[in-house]
């Protein structure tokens, strides 16, 4: 009973740290997909991390390569927030989105914390959700 009650309470100070940036982190994501639903790639550029503006170095080439690549970001139906959690020392949000067509589909996005808050720093696309054998 004691190891089993120890263990609990372990488990439950880890899920802290990660557990008290879930409503920054979450209202980023959701702040730009906004931003793409009102296709405004300058507001949508500023949640991406330093590491994704050096890459794509405009607002509209970084819109380019979410319209082409991420059609479901740029024009979800529906996103609900799945679990948030640390990974080799990262913080990865689970997000469930459902597109325009009602496929579903599963995108782990990477955050960093910077100077101007929580940043999106990657995403990837997981395996389709709605899929069956």
């Amino acid at each position: 009973m004691r190891n089993g009650l120890y263990a609990a309470l372990l488990a439950a100070c880890l899920a802290l740290p990660a557990a008290a940036q879930e409503a920054p982190i979450q209202e980023t994501i959701r702040s730009q997909i906004d931003a793409f639903l009102d296709d405004d790639f300058a507001r949508a550029f500023t949640f991406a991390s330093p590491t994704i503006k050096g890459m794509f170095g405009t607002p509209e080439n970084f819109g380019a390569m979410v319209k082409n690549g991420y059609p479901m970001v740029y024009r979800p139906a529906d996103v609900q927030m799945m679990d948030l959690r640390e990974v080799a020392g990262n913080l990865w949000q689970r997000v469930r989105i459902t597109d325009q067509a009602g496929a579903g589909w599963y995108l782990d996005y990477m955050m960093v914390e910077t100077a101007e808050g929580w940043q999106i720093n990657a995403v990837q696309i997981l395996p389709a959700p709605d899929v069956g054998a």
